[in-house]
């Protein structure tokens, strides 16, 4: 169980670019940021209403998912003294292996700020919750996905990786870190 071990999350600062813990308080701007159809073109979909986007941060309050066995990490990515451009997040399992998604509005795309940003946050991982490990499902089509871990070390798994992790069709497993997932 991870309750009452959890470190408590911090606001990081780096590169012009603040992530602040999610909260409820930040579903009416993330709201707007979800709303932009670009980032759906792959995979889920936009929320379906800002009170069930209120209700879903409100739930990840908690930090722990239900069972107290996996750490659940959310921060708003803010441009510093500006607006929400979107959120980064992982989930911690008790192996030490963090499960990371990231999301930008499409207008923010190509400027280097997700790699910057889900940067710090792997190096928070590291040095905050322990984690020695990283990886990130995502639909094989989205080469710009593909090209950012690449970019922060990932590689694409191995084919008993990809079927352990009951990895879907059309889905690629990318892993980040010296343990095995």
């Amino acid at each position: 169980m991870i309750s009452g071990t959890t470190p408590r999350m911090r606001v990081i600062e780096i590169d012009g670019l603040t992530l602040e813990p999610q909260a409820a308080a930040h579903a009416n701007e993330m709201y707007a940021v979800l709303g932009d159809p670009a980032i759906y073109e792959y995979e889920n979909e936009p929320p379906p209403s800002l009170e069930w986007l209120r209700t879903r941060f409100t739930k990840l309050e908690t930090r722990v998912s239900p069972d107290g066995h996996e750490q659940w990490l959310n921060w708003v990515i803010r441009l510093s003294g500006a607006e929400l451009i979107g959120y980064v997040q992982a989930t911690v399992h008790p192996d030490a292996q963090a499960a990371i998604a990231y999301e930008l509005a499409s207008v923010y795309w190509g400027r280097g700020l997700a790699r910057r940003a889900v940067q710090a946050m792997m190096a928070e991982l590291v040095e905050h919750y322990g984690v020695c490990g990283f990886f990130a499902v995502l639909k094989g089509d989205n080469g710009r996905s593909v090209r950012l871990l690449e970019r922060l070390g990932f590689a694409l798994a191995t084919p008993g990786e990809h079927v352990r992790h009951h990895v879907e069709p059309g889905e690629v497993l990318m892993q980040h870190g010296g343990h095995p997932l």
